[in-house]
């Protein structure tokens, strides 16, 4: 893995990250658009994380800490380049950033239908809380 670059996506990055989600990523979110990504970084320019191999983006998290808990989104590896540890990598950076910020759990968002990911999560010690549920409004039409 020593050839593995893990970095934080720039404003530059947004357009790549895109597409990369529609091949690499399960599912979709509202925020998966050009003003979305952008926002983010914007936002937090350290929260995406991108995994990159002879300057080919890899893989990605989203490590958000809003000052009280911290969120990991988008964890994806491109198919091509799965089980090479690129996920652990991520998720090591993205807990190193957490710590570093002084939290103290992480919550993954993970898509029930995505089996190949639960054992990802899992051999990084997550578990899962089924007595909690997610509500979701949309504030967009």
């Amino acid at each position: 893995m020593s050839d593995l670059r893990i970095r934080h996506a720039a404003l530059s990055d947004v357009d790549t990250v895109l597409q990369f989600w529609r091949v690499a990523a399960e599912g979709t979110s509202i925020s998966d658009d050009h003003d979305g990504v952008t926002r983010l970084i914007t936002r937090d320019p350290e929260a995406l994380l991108l995994a990159e191999r002879d300057e080919i983006l890899t893989g990605t998290v989203i490590a958000g800490f809003d000052g009280w808990r911290c969120s990991a989104y988008r964890l994806a590896v491109h198919p091509d380049h799965r089980r090479q540890g690129i996920a652990t990598a991520l998720l090591e950076a993205a807990e190193q950033r957490f710590a570093a910020l002084g939290g103290r759990r992480v919550d993954a968002m993970v898509l029930e239908a995505n089996e190949q990911a639960h054992h990802t999560w899992a051999a990084r010690g997550y578990r899962r809380e089924d007595h909690w549920r997610r509500w979701v409004k949309t504030l967009t039409d």
